[in-house]
């Protein structure tokens, strides 16, 4: 999903207004695509700044950028819609920018106001720092992390429990700040205006757009290329369209297999724990048949794809997809014939579909709680490359159902992937990247494996991008987590964790 907006047409409403703009949409139904704040450079205050807000409405299929202005201040929403609290605390570490209200203002991801403002959020330093306490004799804390009995990315978990049930628990991230953003900013910010050579991107932008979450590199890679694509008006051709939707879902083939593989393992269901980890290989070595690399690093650029499949290499994969199928589904059976497995499974941090679309959850996550939300069919493309995909939802919110929807999306990239393979489209790979429209914001969106991946740049007046606001769909999720949790047992959270399998780099971008 690629929308354009020239700056000229958002709106820039007041600070009391914007905030009475955003609780209507959210009435309503509106999702926080993202919402992130820009340094007013020209400004005579340097502390000023422009918000905008990216809402989408999934059943409507639209979507809408607004703004304000502010200098210091925003009034907070997030006690009644929770899915903006994590935006406004990232609002407030990046650019002390303060939401009004909001209940625990804590840092995100403990760096320094990136604007040189003065730190408004006291929180401490990462892994020293305030956690919200439940008083009383028959309560006890539990720490869990940064690091954990496993090769898995570093996060602390703080649990308040009243024996072995969980009242409440905390999640403090951080600990992969890298940087990301700024970086990617700076050297989009280094570019020259294209004029009749067309865009010129420095070499180190995709290489660190592929590692915004290592393991979404085509999700992650292709949002942004779409959105360079739109702000200068030249797509994709077809046959390059068609060869990314094959390594996006391979990506998603390779995670959900995976997933699946080690839920089993969490609860001791050594065969399809064995199978899926094998499996999973599986479909990333079909990646690396195409381009060289099991991730799909190197294979999108701006303006098309550098690497071309065969008829040769078409049959292969195809053979190779049909074999590893197979056997996914008959790991998968064994899953779901365990008693064992379902007691386990059911009723395991549980969320209701209002729960989901309070805290504007997306993917997997959104989808077992019978949310109707996937980018790839609430807004479908102009080119139809979706058409025929089907909605893969779950009814109890729980770890079954997680793992349920994780198990129909694979049937669905399954079949999509074969009806694509047969019918591959002819055409070129790659058109020259045109110059990108100044003065211009663009909103562009990806179901990735983990759910909605949305990528804004803006330009200024000599199309040069002056923004880039990357939003990981594990940014939505991890609140969900936190809910989950809540009234079940302490050791259901290795299960309930990994249900969700969010990512810690795309947070802490």
């Amino acid at each position: 999903m690629i929308k354009v907006f020239p700056l000229s047409g958002v709106p820039v409403y007041p600070e009391k207004e914007f905030v009475l703009c955003l609780r209507r949409f959210l009435e309503t139904g509106a999702h926080v695509s993202s919402f992130f704040a820009v340094p007013e450079r020209e400004a005579a205050a340097p502390q000023k700044a422009r918000l905008f807000a990216v809402l989408s409405w999934a059943e409507e299929g639209k979507t809408a950028l607004v703004s304000s202005s502010v200098l210091q201040e925003f009034e907070s929403l997030s006690a009644d819609f929770p899915q903006t609290a994590w935006f406004e605390r990232e609002i407030a570490e990046q650019y002390g920018i303060r939401p009004r209200g909001h209940a625990w203002l804590k840092p995100l991801r403990f760096h320094e106001p990136l604007n040189g403002a003065a730190k408004i959020v006291k929180g401490g330093t990462i892994g020293d720092t305030e956690f919200f306490a439940i008083p009383g004799f028959d309560t006890h804390e539990v720490a869990v992390g940064p690091v954990h009995a496993g090769v898995i990315e570093p996060g602390h978990f703080r649990f308040q429990c009243h024996g072995e049930t969980v009242l409440h628990l905390e999640i403090s991230l951080g600990y992969q700040y890298r940087g990301l953003e700024s970086r990617l900013r700076t050297l989009l910010g280094s570019m020259e205006p294209g004029g009749k050579r067309g865009l010129s991107l420095p070499p180190q932008v995709i290489p660190l757009m592929e590692t915004a979450a290592g393991d979404t590199s085509i999700g992650h890679c292709w949002t942004f290329c779409e959105a360079l694509e739109g702000l200068g008006g030249t797509p994709a051709p077809a046959r390059a369209v068609a060869l990314r939707a094959v390594m996006l879902e391979l990506e998603r083939l390779a995670n959900h297999t995976g997933d699946l593989g080690a839920l089993a393992g969490d609860v001791g269901f050594l065969p399809t724990h064995s199978f899926c980890g094998r499996l999973r290989g599986d479909f990333l070595n079909m990646s690396a048949l195409v381009c060289g690399s099991r991730f799909g690093r190197g294979m999108m650029t701006p303006g098309g794809v550098l690497f071309d499949i065969d008829d040769s290499l078409v049959s292969e994969l195809c053979t190779r997809l049909d074999s590893a199928l197979k056997d996914t589904a008959q790991a998968v059976e064994l899953l779901w014939k365990s008693s064992s497995v379902l007691a386990r499974f059911e009723h395991a941090g549980a969320l209701t579909e209002r729960n989901a679309l309070d805290l504007g959850l997306v993917g997997p996550a959104a989808r077992a709680c019978g949310v109707k939300r996937d980018v790839r069919m609430n807004f479908p493309r102009s080119d139809g490359l979706y058409k025929a995909m089907r909605l893969s939802l779950g009814e109890t919110g729980d770890v079954y159902a997680r793992a349920l929807v994780r198990w129909l999306e694979i049937e669905n990239s399954a079949a999509f992937l074969k009806n694509i393979l047969e019918n591959f489209p002819q055409g070129d790979l790659l058109v020259p990247s045109g110059s990108l429209r100044p003065d211009s914001a663009v909103v562009s969106m990806t179901e990735g494996w983990r759910g909605e991946i949305c990528h804004t740049v803006i330009t200024d007046r000599l199309g040069i991008p002056a923004y880039l606001k990357i939003t990981d769909p594990s940014f939505h999720n991890w609140q969900g987590l936190a809910h989950a949790l809540r009234d079940q047992q302490i050791s259901d959270f290795p299960l309930c964790n990994k249900s969700f399998n969010l990512s810690y780099c795309g947070h802490d971008l």
